[in-house]
């Protein structure tokens, strides 16, 4: 691998973790395409940390995603589940000369908004295959297809109908294996509880697929520093999600896992048995993944992981509807790639395992994920952050109330997409200095400084970059008027150029905050009739399972918990 890389496999589990998936795989071929910019820092991430390089069987050079993923029979709209970019490969691998029975299914229409980005970037030819293209990058020829800024209509709510829909990159054949036995549409054959999702890594076919493809993607690996692990927490596949990360530790022990728990918000009270399976899908999920992953952290623009309905989170530039998946996937996705940044770095990286050390000492094997999107700065790093004052900088995004007042254990965190001539004060020589920020020689001191002075008693770690983070389309156009192309606030009019970049600020938390959220959460099961909701046991899950994730539950809660506070 170029660079002795320290490789990430990804690993994509269910419908809403493959629109996060779609978003953050656009997001890196954005950042992949671009320019030689004077006033960018080329190089700060290292693209072959999740990228693998490979050849067609005419000798084409290609660059795709290390990705598995999962999802359920018709989830793909028009995209093959072989792909399109080693089409010639698979063709040529039918080579059988007997008799042979053709089974035909009608063909979804294709997106015309995809096609018609792609065809206009010249990524497609008239026959719908991958087209690699070539851009040096400093050692040569690196191929990939590129990333173009385009001026074709953000997606409408009618055209996004599966995460296949906007995604712009071309994957590996042995990137998508689909689970033929549930239905992605329909009110029947759906996969709602965990105990399907379990039984689905029980069966041979699906556990022999899984485990080939993870065989072919770890042994071309020279350094294999981990998985990391998208996964809905609101359905079956937090089933799957538990057996797959078991399956990791069991085969892949001392490398890091770091599991993402996604849930799509909002929910309505209207619909009791898909909220009860909800809660009890998420319950189930969260305590299975802590058990065998470095570090679990759950994702969602929703308020709250239990029964009652809370309002989604909001931010003060963005203008998201939270009843579309593709918003809420994009925002997500964009907190995704930022909060990624130090297993990714090209220089001085921090492991995946280093990581999870670091937040989850003494138990602690969840945290919590905030973000601010896009980060307001339009004057010095010392001003902006000093206007913030004593608030939680950033919005929370794991659905586990407002941070303000929690304490704090131990957090990771970047703010990226500053250039460089802000990071420290701006002040005339001579002058008053405002705070002890603007005293600080560095942007990285600044940093420090501040999360010092937040949270005096966290281990923290933290990373400043110059690399902004990409929102080109199919990305939706979620910003309001008062961002500049390049995502600062303007003082001035409202500008109609279109927002490319921003800069994102974002942290992992070890928080008290959920000594809170898992003892509700566990609280929650406790007060259930379970015998009004027998289908969900019936699935897999028996009653001492039940009880079993709620002594999990508890536990985790305690390891929380302040010293100044008191379990109930």
């Amino acid at each position: 691998m170029a660079g002795g890389a320290r490789e990430v496999l990804t690993l994509q589990l269910g419908h809403f973790a493959g629109f996060v998936g779609a978003h953050w795989w656009n997001q890196q071929d954005a950042a992949l395409g671009r320019t030689n910019d004077a006033k960018e820092l080329p190089g700060e991430l290292c693209p072959d940390v999740l990228y693998r390089t490979g050849q067609t069987l005419h000798g084409q050079d290609t660059y795709t995603p290390r990705l598995i993923l999962m999802d359920l029979k018709g989830s793909l709209s028009s995209l093959k589940q072989e792909g399109g970019l080693y089409r010639d490969k698979l063709d040529a691998a039918i080579a059988w000369q007997g008799k042979l029975t053709t089974h035909k299914e009608e063909l979804c229409p294709k997106n015309p908004y995809l096609q018609d980005l792609l065809s206009a970037e010249g990524v497609l030819n008239s026959d719908d295959i991958w087209r690699v293209k070539s851009i040096p990058n400093g050692k040569g020829a690196l191929p990939f297809t590129t990333c173009k800024m385009l001026t074709s209509p953000t997606p409408t709510e009618g055209s996004i109908r599966v995460w296949s829909d906007f995604l712009r990159v071309p994957l590996h054949p042995r990137s998508i294996c689909m689970i033929h036995k549930y239905n992605h549409d329909g009110e029947t054959g759906r996969l709602e509880a965990f105990g399907q999702g379990e039984s689905i890594l029980k069966e041979p076919g699906y556990l022999e697929e899984l485990e080939d493809r993870l065989h072919f993607y770890v042994e071309e690996c020279d350094y294999l520093q981990g998985f990391q692990i998208l996964c809905d927490l609101h359905d079956g596949f937090s089933g799957v999600g538990a057996k797959t990360t078991e399956l990791l530790q069991d085969e892949y022990s001392g490398r890091g896992i770091i599991a993402w728990g996604l849930l799509p918000a909002p929910y309505s009270l209207g619909e009791p048995q898909k909220n009860i399976y909800r809660l009890l899908n998420t319950a189930f999920g969260l305590v299975h993944l802590a058990a065998h992953s470095s570090l679990v952290c759950p994702l969602s623009l929703g308020g709250s992981l239990g029964l009652r309905p809370e309002p989604p989170v909001t931010f003060p530039h963005l203008h998201y509807d939270a009843t579309m998946p593709f918003h809420c996937s994009a925002v997500l996705a964009t907190a995704l790639d930022t909060l990624t940044v130090p297993y990714r770095l090209r220089s001085s990286p921090v492991s995946m395992v280093h990581l999870a050390d670091m937040l989850s000492f003494s138990g602690k094997k969840m945290v919590t994920a905030g973000a601010t999107i896009p980060f307001p700065s339009s004057q010095s790093l010392p001003d902006t952050l000093m206007q913030l004052g004593g608030a939680t900088p950033w919005t929370p995004l794991s659905a586990c109330g407002n941070p303000s007042g929690t304490r704090c254990f131990a957090q990771s965190v970047v703010l990226r997409g500053i250039e460089g001539a802000r990071h420290t004060s701006q002040l005339t020589p001579g002058t008053a200095l405002p705070s002890p920020l603007h005293a600080c020689a560095t942007g990285e001191e600044v940093l420090a400084q501040y999360l010092q002075q937040q949270q005096p008693s966290a281990v923290s770690s933290s990373h400043l970059l110059l690399t902004p983070c990409k929102v080109v389309p199919p990305y939706p156009y979620l910003f309001s008027s008062s961002l500049s192309q390049q995502g600062l606030v303007l003082d001035g009019s409202p500008t109609d150029a279109a927002v490319e970049s921003i800069p994102v600020f974002g942290a992992l938390c070890s928080s008290s905050s959920l000594h809170q959220t898992l003892g509700g959460l566990a609280k929650e099961l406790s007060r259930l009739d379970l015998r009004r909701w027998a289908s969900f046991m019936a699935a897999g899950v028996e009653q001492d399972d039940l009880e079993e994730v709620l002594q999990e539950l508890y536990s985790l809660a305690q390891c929380y918990q302040d010293s100044e506070g008191l379990m109930d």
